[in-house]
């Protein structure tokens, strides 16, 4: 193949991220030239999301907008999309080569193998065979890195396509995600996110504990700080909780998702907790961290949820106040049992529903920025400069800024923090 410009498109989460950053690594060890998303390539790859129908029509749109752009460039499609409806995505005028996830990490080899335009290739498979596992880390953020630890899920909860498209829960040992973690290190990144479908139930394949993977990371030097991406509060022990108020490394930032605040409706979801284990769980958080950020992801409009229902789920979340808050309307997913239940809940209402919800949190992230005006904290800034100002984060996930300075790029800085803008940031002044 003549052609050697590639670029990449990432949709969804995290994970997938970490997932596209290291096959755009196999790409450049292969002598292609990575090139922004909006410049003209030889090759476009796409890693698609399906969490909800508006991802997948992201991702259809996407494939027809880089045809039209550029109708001779290889354009291939992984990621969950690609492994729940191969043959939608394979009719899509443009598309050359089709891989689901236990392909992903071949995806290299398969473009390069291709000739040129034709009939789009289709490599996917059924879950049960989702067993093989692509190690993955990002290395595009000079300041931060995701690394992930483990993949699948085995809840399967009634709303989620991810166990289909994922397969069942699985990781790599510790010894060789600590391996990973060096080689982010000798990169010269000083933060690692970890990440992964269900990031508490690694573990799996190996036998090992995820408290256990977290006392090797806090070993490894180089790395200033860690954050757990989510956990589930079923799995977010005691152990985890005082373990993370201990080290030093180890930020105090937890992303737990309860999805709702009615005991009834997380029944028919078939979530493993109920809203007394959830509430204690997040005490047990700020008993051993009383300022931890704590975000919290929230579907409405489930089928079944009542008026009741949603007014039980604002109660719970205004009542234990977490820091902000991720609100998705329900996406109806074909194949899982949601789809099934009765008493839909019209697209209006949940519109209504996730307005109302994203009031507070704007009021809940407000009050939880305010509270450090007044205060110091440690900074990590990154690159970013809008306006003169470069932005970075506190350890419990405040964004902070400060007149742009290129010598504290990816350096943690003693920052007093003077005030709070109308977005939330706090404006600091640096110390050291």
């Amino acid at each position: 193949m003549q052609s050697c410009r590639v670029n990449f498109h990432t949709l969804g989460c995290k994970l997938n991220f970490s997932e596209s950053s290291t096959l755009a690594r196999q790409f450049a060890e292969g002598g292609f030239v990575r090139v922004a998303p909006t410049a003209e390539a030889d090759i476009c790859v796409i890693n698609s999301c399906s969490v909800t129908e508006h991802a997948d029509k992201k991702c259809r749109n996407l494939i027809r907008r880089l045809h039209r752009r550029n109708p001779q460039a290889i354009i291939a499609v992984t990621g969950c999309y690609a492994q729940l409806r191969p043959e939608e995505i394979a009719a899509i005028d443009g598309v050359d080569i089709v891989l689901g996830n236990n392909y992903k990490g071949d995806l290299y080899q398969r473009v390069i193998e291709l000739t040129g335009k034709g009939p789009a290739q289709v490599c996917s498979c059924d879950t049960e065979h989702l067993t093989r596992f692509f190690a993955a880390f990002s290395t595009g953020d000079r300041t931060r890195a995701f690394l992930k630890v483990q993949d699948g899920c085995d809840y399967k909860c009634a709303y989620c396509t991810i166990h289909y498209a994922r397969g069942s829960s699985r990781n790599l040992p510790i010894a060789d995600l600590v391996g990973e973690a060096h080689r982010i290190a000798a990169a010269g990144q000083r933060e690692i996110v970890l990440t992964g479908v269900n990031t508490g139930d690694f573990g799996r394949t190996t036998g090992e504990r995820f408290i256990d993977l977290l006392r090797a990371l806090d070993g490894v030097g180089g790395i200033d700080r860690y954050r757990i991406s989510s956990i589930e509060p079923n799995l977010l022990t005691d152990e985890i909780i005082d373990f993370c108020a201990a080290s030093s490394k180890f930020q105090h930032h937890f992303h737990i998702p309860i999805q709702s605040g009615s005991d009834r409706i997380l029944g028919l979801m078939r979530r493993r907790y109920t809203t007394v284990r959830f509430a204690e769980r997040i005490a047990s958080v700020r008993r051993a961290m009383p300022d931890a950020f704590i975000g919290i992801d929230v579907i409405v409009g489930f089928p079944g949820e009542t008026e009741a229902d949603f007014r039980a789920t604002y109660d719970f979340l205004a009542g234990i106040a977490p820091s902000y808050l991720h609100i998705f309307p329900f996406s109806e997913r074909p194949g899982t049992p949601a789809v099934d239940l009765p008493d839909k809940v019209s697209p209006a209402v949940a519109t209504r529903r996730a307005a109302e919800l994203d009031t507070l949190c704007r009021q809940l992230h407000a009050d939880f920025c305010a509270r450090a005006v007044g205060t110091e904290a440690e900074v990590l800034f990154e690159s970013t400069m809008r306006g003169g100002w470069m932005f970075g984060f506190t350890g419990n996930y405040r964004r902070v800024k400060v007149p742009y300075d290129r010598s504290r790029i990816n350096r943690i800085c003693r920052v007093k923090l003077l005030s709070m803008d109308d977005s939330h940031d706090l404006i600091g002044e640096i110390r050291d």
